[in-house]
C-alpha cells in the first residue's frame, strides 16, 4: 500500500455525482433483497392494489417489479432517479410524521447508479406512457438521460433492474448463491404481503409463479396461503389498545415453535419492523411454555400516530425509535400473559413428539419408559455386535500424542460431500467396551457417574450420545449409506415459499441425509421416509429445522462444512436430552457406545463429554497424601 506523504496529500474536491450514488447505494443496497425492499414499498406509496416480482438468478440477473399504481408523470421521470427527490416529503418536520413507506428520496438513483435501470411508466391522464433507461453510469441509452421516450404501457409504473452491480465487481463478487439470494428475496415479498393482505401480490423465480396472492381482508386468510392450515389453525389471535396505541395479530401455540426469531414478524403502521425489546417482551410471555433454545411465532401490528416513533434511525428503515419503549414492552407482555391464562395451554411442555402419524400412547407412564429401555438398550447392542478393534498405527503428533482428525480441517473449503472425504476410522486404542460389572448411577437426570480402574468419570449424557449420533450419521453419510425408514403413508407437508424452494432444490442434499422428499406441486412436498437412526426425533420438525439451517447457509450447502452443521443440529436434537432420566441398562448402553467413535472427549459443538477424576486427586481433595 503506497502512503501519503508531505506535499503529496489531495486537495478537497466536490464528488462527482456518480460516485455519491454509489457511495449512497453501499449504504441502502447490499443485495437482490435491498432492491426488492425499495421498489416494493414504492408501489405501496403509489396506492397500488397489484404488484408483481419476477426475478432471474436469484435477482442477481434480473429484478422486475410491475404496479397498477398511480404512475409518475413523464416530466418527472428524470427526478424520480435523482438524488434526494422525493414526492414524500416537503419540509424537515415532515420526518416526525412519515406516514410513507419511503421519504428518502435516493432509493431508485442508488439502483440505477448500479444496475441496468429501466424505467416505465403511465398517469390516468395520459394515452401513453414514458420510458427512461440508465447504464448503471449515469448515461441514458439512446437520446439520453433527462429524455423519456414514449411508450405503450398501462396505467402504473414498471422498473426493470438488470445485472446488478455488473460494474461495482467487487459487491457482486460477495453475493451468496442464488438459492440463498432469492431466500432473502423471498423473504421480503413475505414480510410487505402479510403487512398488506388487501394488495394482490405476484412472486416470479426463473418464469416458476411461485406465489399468486389474490387480495383478502382477512390477514388469516393471508397467513394460510403462506404456511398452510396446519399453522393457521393453531394460531392465537390477541389484541390490545393502550391509549393511542393498538396491538392485534397472531401468535403461535407454543408447540409451533421454531430455532429462531425468523418466524417472528413484527409491523408498526404497515412497515415490518425489527425491535429487540418487543422480541424479549415477546420471549418472556412464552417463558416457561417452550423449550429453551426454541422461539415462538408471531405476527403482530402496531398501530400509532406516526408522532409517537421516529423510523429515520437506519437506511433500510427496519430499525425504529419509540418514544416509549417501555410502555410497548409492557402493553405486549401483558396482552399475551393475559390472553394465555384465558386458553389451557397445559401440556406443551413435554418432550419432542415422536413419529408423527401414530396416535398418542394411552400406556401408563411407567411401560412407556419401560418400551423405551428396552429400545434403546437394542439399539445399543446391535451397534456393538458391529464392534470390531482394528489394528494399525496410530499417528503421532509432536508431543505423542495420538492425533485425530477434527471435521473440516485438511482439506479446502469447497470441497463437497461426494469427494472431499473418507469414512471415519475406526478407534484403534479403544479397548473392550463390554464391562458389566461397572457401577454407574445418573446424578440430576443429566450426568452419568462411572467407576474406572483408576478412580471415577463424569459424563454430561446429552453431549456424549450427540458424539455418538454425531460419528455415526457423518460416517453413514460419507458412505452414501445412511438407513431411511419408510413411512406406511407419505406425509404431506404445507411449506413457506422460502422453504419449498429450498426443499425442491436440495432433494438430492436431503436424500443423502436419510430423508425421501418429493416436490408434490406449489409449495407442498411428501414426506415418505425418514433417517431411522433418528426414529426417536419429532422428523418433521427436524425437518423444517434443516430448511431453515439450509436457507441460513451462505454458500454451497453441500460443501463439507455446511454438511457437518446440518449433522451437528440432527445428533443434537436426536440425542438424549439433559433432564432425561435413564435406567441402568441405558446408562450401560451408552457408555458403551463412546468406544465406538473417533473422539468421544468433546460433543460435536466442543463441549467436553466427561470429566475425569483420578484416585489420587481424589485423595487430594480429602487429605489422604501426605
Amino acid at each position: 500500500m503506497e502512503l501519503l506523504t508531505a506535499g503529496t496529500t489531495p486537495r478537497i474536491r466536490r464528488l462527482e455525482a456518480d460516485v455519491v450514488n454509489k457511495i449512497a447505494a453501499g449504504e441502502v443496497i447490499e443485495r437482490p433483497a435491498s432492491v426488492v425492499k425499495e421498489l416494493l414499498e414504492n408501489s405501496l406509496d403509489a396506492l397500488a392494489t397489484r404488484v408483481e416480482l419476477e426475478v432471474a438468478r436469484g435477482g442477481t440477473d434480473l429484478i422486475r417489479v410491475t404496479d397498477d399504481g398511480e404512475g409518475i408523470e413523464p416530466d418527472d421521470l428524470p427526478l424520480a432517479i435523482a438524488s434526494h427527490a422525493t414526492s414524500k416529503l416537503q419540509e424537515a418536520d415532515d420526518l416526525f410524521r412519515v406516514r410513507t413507506m419511503g421519504f428518502r428520496g435516493e432509493a431508485l438513483a442508488s439502483i440505477a447508479s448500479v444496475s441496468r435501470f429501466r424505467l416505465r411508466s403511465r398517469t390516468a391522464d395520459h394515452e401513453v406512457g414514458s420510458e427512461l433507461k440508465v447504464d448503471g453510469h449515469g448515461h441514458g441509452h439512446g437520446d439520453g438521460l433527462g429524455d423519456p421516450q414514449p411508450v405503450g404501457c398501462p396505467v402504473g409504473t414498471q422498473v426493470e433492474v438488470a445485472n446488478l452491480f455488473h460494474n461495482t465487481p467487487v459487491r457482486r463478487k460477495f453475493l451468496k448463491t442464488v438459492s440463498t439470494e432469492f431466500g432473502h428475496v423471498a423473504e421480503q415479498f413475505t414480510r410487505l404481503a402479510l403487512a398488506h393482505p388487501r394488495l394482490a401480490a405476484v412472486l416470479k423465480h426463473d418464469g416458476r409463479t411461485v406465489f399468486d396472492l389474490p387480495a383478502t381482508d382477512s390477514l388469516i386468510d393471508r397467513l394460510e396461503l403462506f404456511y398452510g392450515s396446519a399453522t393457521t389453525e393453531r394460531l392465537i389471535p390477541v389484541e390490545s389498545e393502550v391509549g393511542e396505541v393498538k396491538l392485534w395479530g397472531f401468535v403461535g401455540h407454543p408447540e409451533l415453535s421454531k430455532g429462531s426469531r425468523k418466524g417472528q414478524y413484527l409491523f408498526l403502521n404497515g412497515r415490518y419492523i425489527q425491535d429487540r425489546s418487543l422480541q424479549h417482551a415477546l420471549g418472556e410471555a412464552y417463558r416457561g411454555l417452550v423449550m429453551v433454545g426454541r422461539h415462538p411465532i408471531a405476527y403482530l401490528f402496531l398501530e400509532m400516530p406516526p408522532e409517537m416513533v421516529d423510523v429515520n434511525v437506519h437506511p433500510t428503515k427496519n430499525e425504529v425509535r419509540f418514544e416509549d419503549s417501555s410502555s410497548l414492552y409492557r402493553q405486549l407482555l401483558s396482552t399475551l400473559r393475559t390472553r394465555f391464562l384465558s386458553l389451557d395451554l397445559s401440556g406443551t411442555m413435554r418432550a419432542p413428539a415422536g413419529k408423527r402419524g401414530e396416535e398418542q400412547s394411552t400406556q401408563p407412564l411407567e411401560e412407556q419408559q419401560h418400551d423405551r429401555q428396552l429400545e434403546l438398550k437394542e439399539w445399543a447392542s446391535s451397534a456393538l455386535e458391529s464392534w470390531k478393534p482394528v489394528v494399525e498405527e496410530a499417528s503421532e503428533t509432536g508431543d505423542g500424542e495420538r492425533a485425530s482428525v477434527r471435521e473440516g480441517e485438511g482439506a479446502p473449503e469447497t470441497d463437497s460431500l461426494s469427494n472431499a472425504d473418507s469414512p471415519t476410522p475406526a478407534p484403534t486404542d479403544a479397548p473392550p467396551p463390554n464391562q458389566p460389572d461397572a457401577r454407574v448411577m445418573q446424578i440430576l437426570d443429566t450426568y452419568i457417574v462411572s467407576e474406572t480402574d483408576s478412580g471415577l468419570a463424569v459424563f454430561d449424557q446429552h453431549a456424549l450420545h450427540e458424539r455418538v449420533m454425531y460419528e455415526s450419521l457423518r460416517r453413514r453419510v460419507l458412505e452414501g449409506a445412511v438407513e431411511t425408514q419408510k413411512l406406511l403413508v407419505p406425509e404431506s407437508l404445507e411449506l413457506s415459499p422460502k422453504e419449498a424452494h429450498i426443499a425442491i432444490e436440495h432433494l438430492e442434499l436431503f436424500g443423502k441425509l436419510g430423508y425421501s422428499v418429493e416436490d408434490f406441486g406449489g409449495n407442498t412436498v411428501l414426506l415418505s421416509g425418514y433417517p431411522a437412526l433418528l426414529a426417536k426425533a419429532d422428523y418433521v420438525t427436524l425437518f423444517r429445522d434443516l430448511l431453515e439451517r439450509i436457507g441460513e447457509t451462505d454458500g454451497d450447502p453441500t460443501r463439507r462444512d455446511s454438511i457437518d452443521s446440518l449433522l451437528h443440529m440432527m445428533s443434537c436434537k436426536a440425542a438424549i436430552k439433559a433432564g432425561q432420566r435413564l435406567s441402568d441398562d441405558e446408562m450401560h448402553s451408552l457408555l458403551a457406545q463412546r468406544h465406538l467413535v473417533e473422539n468421544s472427549h468433546h460433543c460435536p459443538h466442543g463441549r467436553p463429554t466427561a470429566l475425569l477424576l483420578s484416585r489420587e486427586e481424589l485423595d487430594r481433595q480429602f487429605g489422604r497424601l501426605g
